[in-house]
């Protein structure tokens, strides 16, 4: 009998690592088990740096592995989630001893996804297979005109959820029986972080920068007025570090309300809580004005608009969007993240030889912003 042909893909988060084994059958993958992993707030704290995560996080996914891989099975490829990485063109790159290195010790941001290839890599290694790394959040195919900011000091530059993203609009590509080469959408992907990206024949051409000039999300500011931030900046009455959390982390909806979760913020609504409703309204506005301006990028010939990632499970927010731009755009909701699913089926394109693989390092087109 022969052996059931495998892709493993793993996707670490700040306090989670999803999991995920497929069952390859020619070009097609199925699900056999996904599980998301979580991680108690007080072992995270435990470690002074991320990277020092990696050899708790391997033992716990080679303990999944232990539990859910099927017997007379055999693994034939590792995919991680590609962490904060100098620029790359989207696609698919193979995990080498560089990449780890570079994702354990120099990388350009310090976040969880910087453990996907180090993890993937390990686990490949056992199994004598090859593990690649696709669509990280370092795309960046903008074009001149798109980095041009305002002031040569300050280029614009692409940090998006380019995995979802791609991976959407492969999805749309399917159902509306266009090639994906040929797609031309705008995709917010909504989620404790925004990415408002403009999709043209495979290429994401522009983006509001997720970490910097996105719409304010349930836990981040967004894209502030310069003068007073620069102001605060200078007062003397808050630390980088204090003044980096307003923005990132401690921003947005908690900033007003001191909740993050939009169920709860819907909630006070519901209840009759006016300036809750205010507060999110003015994020659905911002989310529209975003998606407008991205589709006149494309002169608003498009395909559609699609809404992802997990705040896309809102009906009172999906509704409210669809009705500010239903007159000039469609609307096709994914909701939640496929980038397990995506990772995998990334590599078995890879493995079918329908794309070609890239390897570290990878030359830009710009320089580290």
């Amino acid at each position: 009998m022969s052996k059931t042909r495998i892709i493993f893909s793993v996707n670490p988060g700040a306090m989670t690592t999803k999991c995920s084994l497929y069952a390859v059958s020619g070009f097609r993958l199925e699900e056999i088990v996904s599980k998301t992993i979580e991680h108690p707030v007080k072992k995270i704290l435990e470690f002074d740096v991320i990277s020092a995560q990696v050899d708790y996080r391997e033992e716990l996914v080679r303990e999944f592995l232990k539990e859910n891989l099927p017997e007379n099975s055999v693994i034939i490829a590792c995919s991680g989630r590609g962490g904060m990485l100098t620029p790359v063109p989207s696609g698919v790159i193979k995990i080498n001893e560089e990449l780890v290195d570079f994702s354990l010790h120099t990388p350009v941001y310090q976040h969880a996804s910087n453990l996907g290839a180090p993890l993937a890599f390990r686990i490949a290694e056992t199994h004598n297979c090859p593990a690649f790394i696709s669509d990280p959040v370092a795309v960046d195919e903008l074009p001149d005109i798109a980095r041009i900011s305002g002031h040569p000091l300050f280029p614009r530059f692409s940090f998006v959820h380019a995995l979802n993203i791609r991976a959407t609009v492969r999805k749309l590509s399917g159902k509306l029986g266009k090639a994906f080469e040929e797609m031309r959408c705008v995709v917010a992907h909504l989620g404790a972080g925004f990415s408002i990206a403009v999709v043209d024949k495979g290429k994401i051409v522009d983006n509001d920068n997720r970490m910097e000039s996105a719409p304010f999300t349930p836990e981040r500011a967004g894209g502030l007025p310069p003068i007073p931030l620069i102001n605060a900046c200078f007062s003397g009455e808050y630390t980088k570090k204090e003044l980096m959390k307003k923005v990132y982390g401690e921003g947005g909806i908690y900033a007003y309300l001191g909740i993050k979760d939009i169920r709860e913020v819907i909630q006070k609504i519901k209840s009759g809580d006016t300036y809750a409703e205010l507060v999110l309204d003015a994020m659905i506005y911002q989310i529209c004005k975003d998606i407008s301006a991205m589709a006149s990028v494309i002169d608003f010939d498009i395909d559609g608009l699609i809404l992802t990632g997990g705040i896309a499970h809102s009906e009172y927010i999906v509704e409210k969007i669809k009705k500010k731009v239903k007159k000039v755009m469609n609307v096709y909701v994914y909701p939640g993240s496929s980038e397990n699913e995506a990772l995998a089926e990334n590599a078995l394109r890879v493995l079918n030889g329908e794309e070609k693989h890239m390897t570290w390092p990878i030359e830009s087109k710009r320089k580290n912003s």
